[in-house]
């Protein structure tokens, strides 16, 4: 039986295409699974799309002045997609933040279960 799901490549490159376009919160409702755990480095995990949609929508209400959101290398596998960005903005409550960061992305069935994030 031939198998209809897309290739986590093409959905990782969509989903990165909507963030570089700034349709961020339009992307994680697209792909983001309703159990979806995120972990960024040095916290705890948060589980569930209800409190990750609201973190999401809260870091991006609250920035202030965006230098750069630029994706730098992709890679992806079966299962797993990797994006290496480079972050430069201004944050209300954090002030400005220049960083590289690594999002490693889980995909089950079309949609993301699992992003982790490394800074660097």
């Amino acid at each position: 039986m031939e198998s209809t799901l897309i290739p986590v490549a093409e959905l990782d490159a969509e989903l990165n295409r909507m963030i570089l376009e700034g349709n961020a919160l339009e992307a994680f409702e697209k792909f983001y699974a309703e159990d979806v755990v995120m972990i960024d480095q040095g916290f705890e995990p948060w589980e569930g799309k209800d409190l990750n949609r609201e973190r999401e929508e809260d870091f991006f209400s609250k920035l202030t002045e965006v230098r750069a959101f630029e994706l730098k290398e992709t890679a992806a596998g079966d299962d797993v997609s990797f994006s290496i960005w480079n972050n430069d903005y201004t944050h209300a409550e954090w002030g400005e933040m220049e960083y590289v960061q690594v999002a490693v992305r889980r995909w089950r069935d079309g949609q993301i279960v699992e992003e982790r994030f490394y800074r660097g």
